[in-house]
């Protein structure tokens, strides 16, 4: 039997306002802003976007937004959702990129399938707490029997969509690379690993829940053999593929001097630019690099909180979206961020473009297309993103009656990028209530916070940070 939702009497349904970097589809419902406004889906797909007298009357689950803005579901681009484990060990918090992941390496070393399962679980529940929907992890690192199936577990437990990313490493210390040998692994046997995911794992379907891509780490943690092969083998599968790119200076030196290549050089020769592919940072890219991103369809996680953390500098997202970029933003580890909250991502890039730019940098309306239908289509998702009829009914929706939001009424829908942030009253995933009145309503949150807890204090123990 068909299960029915129905949203009413928002103050304000935002259906989505195209950016520069999206093609905007037909049909009024696209870009508008509704008072008074909601929607009505059927087993977790929209059906009808209005005003509230012009939709059904009654539905298996009603909810009255009064006092609401609702939202699309914001769509994270990038994270290590493993990371958050970690979160401000003392000789990492002032470390630029290079310096904290060989702070944090040796202590990722001791993580295991529980830790994978819980940290991933807390993660995702963070993030639906902000009003994210869907998620990306790039989880390239896999001690002790850790398996990308152990994240797989938890977002299907939480409720997120997800796309689980089969990172790798394969260059370590001894042969020149940053991480330690005992993190990497034979690439015959990622190889091997990554089949088994796709296979096992993958769901190629519209509005399907999890999706695989495969993601080797960085430039400066394997092999170009390795990238071109990872390359081959998701193309024959038809999966994305994702890994970091030009993050900040170090990384730029890196390249120079190993591969005698800048950024852009090195993807076109190891066959990582096309729409299926999306890089994370992306913070030193040149005008002729952003062009062939912009020619090749090629995608780009903006990670603004990240990028300030590590003092890697400023992403040219302006320029990015001028030349009609693919753009989404991530959260990032959340030992790089310490946070994963969506809406606060948001408001970063704004300031941090108009830090570069000027006020008229970036407004508050396209660095909300930007987390969500600039993230769907780095995700290669048509379904996701907007609120239209036969998109996913993936909603956030923000309760304004509140301290954070008083004397904001000018613009409603600017006041959940100016102001606060604050976290969603309701989150809807497939039509599912993921966040009910503020609440993660999914999992029970002692358990998961005594869990995640009890794994920190496992890792500060095995490391020798325990007192």
């Amino acid at each position: 039997m068909a299960k029915t939702l129905l949203l009413k009497n928002a103050d304000l349904l935002c259906t989505m306002q195209p950016n520069g970097a999206v093609l905007a589809m037909a049909g009024d419902d696209v870009g508008r802003e509704i008072h008074g406004g909601g929607l009505f889906a059927t087993d977790g797909v929209i059906e009808a976007v209005g005003t509230s007298d012009n939709l059904p009357g009654t539905a298996d689950i009603v909810l009255d937004m009064e006092g609401h803005v609702v939202i699309p579901g914001m769509v994270n681009t990038h994270h290590h959702l493993f990371q958050n484990l970690t979160r401000t060990v003392p000789a990492a918090q002032n470390a630029p990129l290079f310096g904290w992941l060989k702070t944090l390496y040796p202590i990722w070393s001791h993580i295991g399938p529980e830790h994978i399962y819980w940290s991933t679980a807390l993660g995702l529940a963070e993030l639906a707490l902000s009003g994210c929907t869907t998620s990306s992890d790039h989880l390239y690192l896999y001690p002790n029997g850790a398996r990308l199936d152990d994240a797989l577990g938890a977002a299907a437990d939480i409720g997120v969509r997800f796309h689980g990313t089969r990172g790798s490493m394969s260059i370590g210390e001894s042969l020149g690379g940053l991480p330690p040998d005992l993190l990497c692994e034979p690439e015959a046997d990622i190889l091997a690993d990554c089949l088994r995911v796709i296979e096992s794992h993958h769901n190629p379907n519209r509005y399907a829940m999890q999706r695989i891509a495969l993601a080797p780490c960085s430039p400066f943690s394997v092999s170009m053999d390795l990238m071109r092969e990872t390359a081959r083998m998701a193309r024959s599968f038809g999966v994305g593929m994702h890994t970091h790119l030009a993050e900040n200076s170090e990384d730029i030196d890196y390249s120079l001097a190993t591969y005698g290549m800048r950024p852009g050089d090195y993807i076109e020769a190891v066959e990582w630019t096309g729409d299926d592919v999306w890089h994370a940072h992306c913070v030193q890219l040149d005008k002729d690099e952003i062009q062939l991103f912009a020619r090749t369809g090629t995608g780009v996680a903006h990670c603004p909180c990240s990028n300030m953390r590590l003092a890697s500098g400023i992403a040219p997202v302006r320029s990015m979206l001028d030349a009609n970029m693919k753009v989404g933003l991530g959260v990032d580890g959340s030992a790089s961020n310490d946070s994963g909250h969506m809406l606060n991502e948001a408001r970063q890039a704004i300031l941090l473009q108009r830090v570069n730019h000027g006020a008229r940098a970036m407004s508050a309306r396209e660095a909300l297309a930007t987390a969500t239908r600039g993230g769907a289509a780095v995700l290669g998702r048509d379904e996701i993103g907007m609120l239209a009829p036969g998109m996913a009914a993936d909603v956030a929706c923000f309760d304004r009656r509140t301290i954070d939001f008083a004397g904001s009424d000018w613009d409603m829908l600017a006041s959940l990028l100016f102001c606060g942030p604050t976290k969603a009253n309701y989150t809807i995933i497939n039509g599912q209530i993921i966040v009910a009145e503020g609440q993660l309503a999914s999992m029970d949150m002692n358990l998961l916070l005594t869990n995640h807890r009890r794994m920190t204090h496992d890792l500060m123990v095995k490391a020798g940070h325990a007192s």
